[in-house]
């Protein structure tokens, strides 16, 4: 059996360049995006060519749309009621696409080191922090924050 590990990560400030060195320095063969909408204004962090940038280093990409965090449940994150934004955000996580994306990440998060990848910086401001504790919860993995 492989290891079986989960990082949380924030492109929030970095380059593309730098989002790759971090995913490599702790061994992700595989990176969840969980973006609602995977655009970025930085160059390269949008979904085709962050993809193509991670194929290229030997790193799988995947878009989970169903585990994105709506825009009216961002406020809470941005406002310091992170508690308030993670409830809610649990209860969206019933809906039975967004149940199969999770089983999605819990599935793929075996024998791998597998990314769970978002805008924000800290991921106790992030929607991310729901995503893998759901996944820790259901199969305990390490989990890193990078």
């Amino acid at each position: 059996m492989g290891r079986s590990e989960i990082l949380s990560v924030g492109y929030e400030g970095r380059s593309q360049q730098d989002l790759l060195d971090v995913l490599r320095s702790h061994g992700a063969t595989v990176v969840v995006d969980i973006r609602l909408n995977p655009i970025s204004r930085k160059p390269g962090l949008s979904k085709t060519r962050l993809a193509e940038a991670l194929t290229a280093a030997g790193i799988e990409y995947r878009h989970l749309k169903a585990l994105g965090n709506p825009r009216d449940n961002r406020s809470p994150f941005h406002e310091g009621r992170v508690a308030e934004g993670c409830e809610e955000f649990r209860k969206l996580l019933a809906a039975p696409e967004a149940e199969a994306a999770l089983q999605q990440v819990v599935d793929e998060s075996r024998n791998t080191t597998l990314a769970v990848l978002c805008f924000e910086k800290s991921h106790e401001h992030c929607h991310r922090q729901v995503v893998v504790d759901e996944t820790n919860n259901r199969e305990r993995r390490d989990i890193t924050y990078a």
